[in-house]
């Protein structure tokens, strides 16, 4: 995925065992909230009004998956805050800080965007092995993350969490993504992928799975045909380079280095304009205060529509303001395109998530249906939309 590189290393690295093995241990402890099967996010009982800013494009269908989709958008500055009775303090826990990825975040923190809905949001670096068993059981209110196979196991066993709003998809010039050291008489359109050995930071059970499946299934290849090297964060490329691996998923801005040199391919990325990760919520913010989880939202969105509404690395002052606030060295900021913040769900992706972790022999029990891996109600009600 896009600017992940200090997320995954920090968080995913520790890998799918370990994290099973937190949410085992944390289920005889969960409190009965945290096994919530219907959450009040999801009754469909909340008031929903027209938000000014926020018009017909405030709203696009889940069901659309078009590459040069538009992403939902209001006029900036909207939709307006509307300041909780009560302050609210919450914990949003994030694999990192200086991630691309969490610039809506950070920008929101730092604009005081929280501030006006009444909220004193403190941003908290947790692995997610350590964030997840929190969030279930209502200490953390929400996780910056992805739906991994482990979020999957989790409310399969129990855990009232929902994927509640989406972060980012690609811009069509990325090559973030499967990169592969071809062999002799192979081009770009002819590889044969089965028997690879793939090094990556992040393993099996990411959301990583259903791109990387994508890729290798063009290319005669398959989540369960590939041998995998899980390797730190400095190590893919090198790999990847001097033989110890022959195809890599190489991330933000670690392509550049191979982009246009001869013998490298590059397979497939993350699907444009479909996001695989975002906001989730636990029992906190879906059942004890659905007003609070809203309010988190309406900010994070009006973050988006204020400074990330289109190429927002136009701008040399805004890039050279989120290098600083991120501690990111400017010039790799500048390398890559800009993301394309988006805060909608597409509908299907935790259907193609789940098939991918099955296909990698991570994803336990049957396929959840998406009613309970996804809550679309809440981005909807910030933004005005009725169903």
């Amino acid at each position: 995925m896009r600017e992940r590189t200090r997320a995954v290393s920090r968080g995913r690295t520790y890998g799918l065992t370990l994290l099973a093995a937190a949410l085992l241990a944390s289920a005889a402890c969960s409190s009965p909230s945290s096994r919530t099967s219907t959450p009040k996010a999801d009754a469909g009982t909340r008031t929903v009004r027209p938000v000014e800013g926020c018009g017909a494009g405030s709203w696009t269908d889940p069901a659309g998956l078009a590459s040069d989709r538009a992403p939902a958008r209001c006029r900036p500055g909207s939709p307006p805050a509307r300041r909780l009775p009560e302050p609210r303090e919450l914990t949003i826990a994030t694999g990192t800080l200086g991630a691309e990825y969490v610039a809506p975040l950070r920008v929101a923190l730092d604009k005081g965007e929280f501030a006006k809905e009444g909220l004193d949001v403190t941003l908290k670096v947790l692995p997610t092995p350590e964030a997840l068993p929190l969030l279930a059981k209502g200490e953390v209110d929400a996780l910056w993350a992805a739906p991994e196979a482990a979020v999957m196991n989790g409310i399969r066993g129990g855990f009232a969490i929902r994927w509640v709003a989406g972060n980012f998809s690609p811009d069509p010039k990325s090559k973030s993504g499967l990169w592969v050291r071809l062999k002799d008489g192979e081009t770009a359109a002819a590889v044969r992928m089965a028997g690879r050995k793939l090094g990556t930071m992040i393993g099996k059970g990411s959301v990583i799975a259903y791109p990387m499946e994508q890729a290798l299934e063009r290319h005669g290849g398959g989540l369960d045909r590939i041998r995998y090297q899980q390797l730190g964060s400095a190590d893919v490329l090198t790999a990847l380079e001097n033989g110890g691996v022959d195809s890599a998923w190489l991330l933000d801005p670690v392509w550049r280095r191979v982009d246009g040199e001869p013998g490298y391919a590059f397979l497939g990325g993350q699907p444009p304009g479909e996001p695989l990760g975002g906001m989730l919520y636990g029992p906190s913010l879906l059942d004890d205060d659905v007003d609070a989880g809203v309010a988190l939202l309406r900010a994070y969105i009006r973050t988006v529509n204020t400074y990330f509404a289109a190429d927002y690395k136009k701008s040399e002052s805004f890039v050279t303001y989120l290098a600083k606030l991120l501690k990111a060295d400017e010039t790799i900021l500048r390398s890559t395109p800009s993301l394309r913040m988006d805060w909608e769900i597409r509908t299907g992706t935790t259907d193609r998530l789940q098939s991918a972790y099955r296909a990698q022999g991570v994803a336990e029990g049957d396929a959840l249906p998406e009613s309970q891996t996804v809550t679309r109600s809440l981005y909807e009600e910030a933004v005005g939309h009725r169903r």
